[in-house]
């Protein structure tokens, strides 16, 4: 059975949209708990990575190191190598 070649992206991208969604209810806490809300700002950074990389037709490598996806989406798009230096 053949996908639909955006329904893995689309996935991916509304899984970070939650993440996002997730960071910004606890932003606006009376007092926000920072390591929460940076862990789903990872998570976001890291599901746009994925669903550019499945966009692409390259299946993400398993894994939770930006870096890694970063250097895998660079080989597409030259222009994510400055991500790295952040």
């Amino acid at each position: 059975m053949t996908q639909d070649v955006n329904v893995m992206p689309k996935k991916w991208i509304i899984k970070a949209e939650n993440d996002l969604k997730t960071a910004d209810q606890l932003l606006k806490m009376d007092e926000p708990i920072t390591d929460s809300i940076c862990f789903h700002c990872q998570q976001a950074a890291e599901k746009y990575l994925k669903a550019y990389l499945t966009h692409q037709g390259i299946p993400p490598e398993k894994t939770h190191k930006i870096e890694r996806l970063i250097e895998a989406a660079s080989q597409i798009d030259t222009s994510f190598v400055n991500l790295k230096a952040m």
